[in-house]
């Protein structure tokens, strides 16, 4: 009789791994049938960001990271690009809950709130940007709208640009594209 059990509990195993609808994870958490995981992800912290979003503390070895550049263009507008590493853009109609590095990002220019990025381009038109120096920030969020952060702060990157109202360029002494971000040398993404 121990045969007819094994054989039974090998197409118990066979069922499953056919439907594929759940598994284990090695740390015991499920997952759905795309590996992503459906438990809770980092810990909500009480700090919020400027629109009262909760911060999403994850541990610094697996946070995302974003890097923001902002190139200017000839007719006046400027080029956003973001770097991510360890972060997946989520496509529009996204399930709002957490899933670890992966979400959108919000793209600020001297911290007013002027796109939500599902790509890593963006063109920042010339009536946005003033004469002046400013600063483009790029922050991540989960798709629950949660920010993620590290240390209890933001996952961010900020680039510094001056536009001098007839012909767009960087501030004097720059020699090139303005980076910024989580572990760069510098630390320019961590907020202060």
């Amino acid at each position: 009789m121990s045969w007819t059990r094994a054989l039974l509990a090998a197409l118990a195993v066979c069922v499953l791994l056919l439907t594929g609808s759940v598994s284990c994870g090695s740390s015991g958490t499920q997952e759905q049938g795309n590996g992503e995981s459906t438990s809770p992800v980092g810990e909500l912290l009480d700090d919020a960001d400027e629109e009262g979003r909760l911060y999403r503390e994850v541990d610094e070895n697996q946070a995302p990271e974003v890097r923001v550049e902002v190139q200017p263009n000839a007719d006046e507008s400027w080029d956003v690009r973001l770097t991510v590493r360890g972060f997946r853009f989520s496509p529009a109609g996204t399930k709002e809950a957490p899933v670890a590095g992966r979400g959108v990002a919000h793209l600020y220019l001297d911290g007013r709130p002027i796109a939500e990025l599902r790509t890593p381009e963006y063109r920042l038109p010339a009536e946005l940007v003033p004469r002046g120096t400013h600063h483009v920030t790029a922050r991540l969020y989960a798709d629950d709208g949660t920010v993620w952060a590290v240390d209890g702060e933001p996952i961010e990157s900020t680039a510094d640009i001056t536009a001098s109202g007839a012909e767009p360029g960087l501030s004097a002494g720059d020699s090139g594209v303005r980076t910024g971000g989580q572990g760069s040398p510098d630390r320019a993404g961590k907020a202060s």
